[in-house]
């Protein structure tokens, strides 16, 4: 059996003329995915972002859904901090009851945006409840099985439609803490080193999650990789299209840390959190080089961290060579061999 291979967009704005032909791009990709031979297409979820259009996951699934015949489409993911699981749980219900088989739910613990869009999201009824107590009932709600007592408010209540299929569930992190809980929770892990750009934490990660991963919830762990991607017709090539990625860190005075696409956007959630700050920035490991090379770093990552899927995630702003990188990807990927 192959190495599952899949994709993560941002439909970016950044070589598009609007927001309409990024998300048309998109439709495109998750298209020519899913004749390439992609086992799944994701869409991530940004808020106020004049770089990339995705804040609503939902409802570009639900497009691409209608678009595409065979390819899973999911999220990568829903920031679940700022809405209620009971309605996420609906809104992938629906998806699943109109593409039963086909739908995936990732769950993202970022906030997805800046603190301006984030206080803008905040429910208005005070407090959000803590993100794993979230969790553990959105898992609830998509089966059915809300475990409450019978004088508890919600007790009897399901999210509706019930589908056949529920949207299978996911958890994306970037530390250790995201890798505990998924591993607590019996659930599928992605670690996304295209945000953090740290292979330490990832192998920390991935260990911590495998190692502890709890059985009696009567799953299996199952390890992804959301890898930043290149492919060129060279080593050359791909080396000057990965070089020009960097990752812009911002570390905030009382101990938070986020991932910005560059320093401007870096600055400006600085000064929204109202605290000191420091930003950094590095060069982004980047999986890049002609097919072969690719193929052997791959199967190389694989092995290391016994991966079951690979998502890529591929930055190149020019569309066509966006495109191409993912058409090698996808001819590299049926020769990746799979650990034993």
């Amino acid at each position: 059996m192959g190495l599952k291979l899949s994709i993560l967009d941002h439909s970016p704005i950044i070589d598009a003329k609007s927001s309409t032909e990024a998300f048309q791009r998109t439709i495109e990709l998750a298209q020519k995915a899913e004749a390439w031979g992609y086992h799944r297409f994701w869409a991530t979820e940004h808020h106020n972002s004049d770089r990339l259009a995705g804040s609503s996951p939902e409802v570009l699934i639900s497009h691409l859904l209608a678009k595409t015949s065979q390819i899973r489409v999911g999220s990568g993911g829903v920031m679940l901090q700022h809405y209620s699981p009971y309605k996420v749980a609906e809104n992938f219900n629906v998806l699943a009851s109109l593409a039963p088989g086909r739908v995936d739910l990732g769950i993202g613990r970022g906030p997805g945006g800046m603190p301006q869009s984030t206080n803008a999201l905040k429910p208005i009824d005070g407090e959000a409840k803590p993100f794993p107590d979230k969790l553990v009932a959105l898992g609830q709600f998509l089966r059915n099985q809300l475990d409450v007592d019978e004088d508890h408010p919600l007790y009897g209540l399901q999210a509706s439609p019930a589908p056949e299929q529920p949207a299978d569930l996911y958890l994306l992190g970037t530390t250790t803490a995201s890798a505990e809980l998924a591993a607590s929770l019996g659930m599928p892990y992605v670690f996304a080193l295209f945000l953090n750009s740290d292979e330490q934490v990832m192998a920390e990660s991935i260990d911590l999650y495998q190692r502890q991963f709890d059985f009696t919830q009567g799953t299996r762990p199952q390890t992804l990789l959301g890898l930043p991607v290149m492919v060129a017709d060279t080593d050359e090539e791909a080396a000057k299209l990965a070089s020009q990625v960097t990752v812009v860190r911002i570390q905030l005075e009382s101990g938070r840390s986020f991932m910005l696409g560059t320093v401007e956007a870096a600055e400006s959630f600085g000064k929204q959190s109202e605290e000191n700050y420091t930003i950094t920035v590095q060069q982004a490991i980047v999986i890049h080089g002609a097919p072969e090379t690719v193929r052997k770093q791959l199967e190389a990552m694989q092995h290391r961290f016994q991966a079951d899927e690979i998502i890529a995630v591929t930055q190149i702003p020019d569309f066509q060579k966006r495109l191409y990188s993912f058409e090698l990807l996808s001819d590299v990927f049926a020769q990746v061999t799979v650990a034993p």
